[in-house]
């Protein structure tokens, strides 16, 4: 059980490396993503490839569904990264935390139809609640003297850029689900070896790598137009992060297919991150805020973690 709680500690330390390294939020994204792309390959060689073969390994179906996954989730931390400036690591976070609880939620209630009774709809709706409820805590503002204003601007930017990350990520954890579904990717395939669908989830950590990377290097092409950014020493040093992103994802994937912990304590526990990122904003990065602010987060943590408990807990199956 102590194992699930490690990725917790690698998924919500990564905002606060980013932020440490104090670089363009393309950089930040490229880092993470070359970083990811050096753990995908070796876990695809050291496991998959020895395990599931070649031919699992490099299915295409597989990888076109990583290739498209991995767009989305750099599209996701893109947003995120861009949200840290203007709003802080320990309000960003949460705020990124309860939107990604609530839509992924939801898109599992309506779209994969994974709710299917009035008690899970019961149960995730009270969830969604906690959650939002959380978020507004942690976003609340405080007028006092003495507590960190940011302007109006920077709230707007910054709430813009998390709307955008939390599609990205939603849709990022949704496609190979939905493309399972639909039929896409056959049973063989997503329940291999034993039903667990360990070799599936880990397979299809290099292709999303590879979309990643892809993803990043577009966007500093055509959007920032600034090539110069990729071979920046802060790009170099947000590998750091990404490394420490893709520990954390792959212990989410052994988790989830260990007997002793299962898919709905890994993803749950995995959402505790948000601790992680609030409050070692708040330390290491010395964001600072009043008491009121403090009571807020506080408060705010709580009913986001519980609220992702109750998702994680009674409406995953």
């Amino acid at each position: 059980m102590l194992l699930a709680l490690l990725p917790a500690v690698f998924l919500g330390s990564n905002s606060i490396i980013t932020a440490k390294i104090d670089g363009k939020p393309s950089q930040g994204t490229l880092g993470t993503t070359i970083g990811a792309l050096l753990f995908a390959i070796a876990v695809s060689l050291c496991y998959v490839v020895p395990h599931a073969g070649w031919a699992f390994a490099y299915n295409p179906r597989i990888w076109v569904v990583g290739l498209c996954s991995g767009v989305f989730w750099t599209i996701g931390s893109f947003g995120q990264y861009s949200a840290l400036k203007p709003l802080g690591v320990s309000v960003a976070m949460p705020i990124s935390t309860a939107g990604q609880v609530v839509g992924n939620a939801l898109m599992a209630a309506i779209v994969l139809e994974q709710w299917t009774t009035l008690h899970v709809w019961a149960v995730g709706m009270l969830a969604i609640i906690l959650v939002t409820a959380g978020a507004v805590m942690c976003s609340a503002r405080d007028h006092t003297e003495g507590a960190v204003q940011r302007s109006p601007k920077d709230v707007r930017a910054g709430l813009t850029a998390l709307l955008f990350s939390t599609l990205g990520f939603m849709m990022y954890f949704l496609f190979p689900n939905l493309l399972h579904k639909t039929g896409f990717i056959g049973d063989d395939i997503y329940n291999a070896p034993s039903g667990d669908g360990l070799y599936y989830m880990t397979s299809v950590i290099l292709p999303q790598a590879v979309g990643q990377v892809l993803t990043a290097l577009a966007i500093i092409t055509f959007i920032e137009k600034n090539t110069q950014l990729i071979v920046a020493k802060k790009t170099s040093l947000n590998i750091i992060t990404g490394l420490a992103w893709a520990v954390g994802n792959v212990l989410v994937f052994i988790c989830a297919a260990s007997p002793h912990v299962g898919q709905a304590i890994a993803t749950t526990f995995s959402q505790l991150g948000v601790i992680v990122s609030t409050y070692g904003g708040i330390v290491i990065l010395h964001e600072h805020k009043s008491k009121c602010q403090m009571a807020f987060i506080l408060f705010g943590t709580v009913l986001i973690t519980v609220g992702a408990v109750l998702m994680g807990m009674f409406t995953t199956r």
